[in-house]
């Protein structure tokens, strides 16, 4: 079915850009863009958009659909990140493909007063993962539903997908060595938000 957990998020993340800086000319990366839909969001927020992923099909994807990211098929641990250059670096659902120590060159690669958001996925189960079952069923039998009922065309093709081998609790214990003051929380549905600010 073709609710996706990656999108029931965006505007938490949303929520969550830095409110002061520079108006103009502001700056974003997004790591495992996939087809685009969240690079969108954020071009349509004002900002030049990078938009990598290692997919060559989704990058050609996500290009076909255009609205103002520049995407670039690139893995992001072998690719040069200018220092010091963006004001926001999202990552959705691609942290888990990579090391998790990347999370320090995207540090470096933050400008001062910019934000880095992970929306990650963790290995493992807790007991607040229990409440997500059921609503996650509830959540992607109404999606199907209102998609029927107003015949929307097949879903887009989806990035390649891993599963996570890191537990919250690595997950929070590498956040603070590798981020100080950087914040982990759990969320619904299998995720967590990383967010931490230059």
């Amino acid at each position: 079915m073709p609710f996706d957990h990656n999108d029931h998020y965006h505007r938490l993340l949303l929520r969550q850009l830095p409110k002061e800086g520079r108006k103009e000319g502001r700056r974003a990366l997004d790591i495992g863009c996939g087809t685009g839909r969240f690079a969108r969001r954020l071009a349509g927020r004002g900002y030049q958009v990078d938009a990598l992923d290692t997919s060559a099909e989704v990058i050609a994807e996500a290009q076909a659909m255009g609205g103002g990211p520049r995407y670039r098929r690139a893995d992001v641990t072998a690719t040069d990140l200018p220092e010091g250059h963006y004001d926001v670096i999202t990552c959705l659902a691609s942290l888990h493909h990579m090391p998790f120590a990347t999370v320090t060159r995207l540090r470096a690669a933050l400008a001062p007063g910019g934000a880095l958001l992970v929306l990650g996925c963790y290995a493992g189960r807790t007991p607040r993962d229990l409440v997500a079952v059921p609503a996650n069923a509830a959540a992607r039998a109404a999606v199907h539903v209102a998609d029927r009922l107003r015949g929307a065309p097949r879903p887009l093709l989806r990035a390649p997908v891993r599963r996570p081998d890191m537990t919250l609790t690595d997950i929070r214990t590498e956040a603070t060595r590798l981020l100080p003051g950087s914040r982990v929380r759990q969320l619904l549905l299998w995720r967590y938000l990383l967010t931490h600010n230059a």
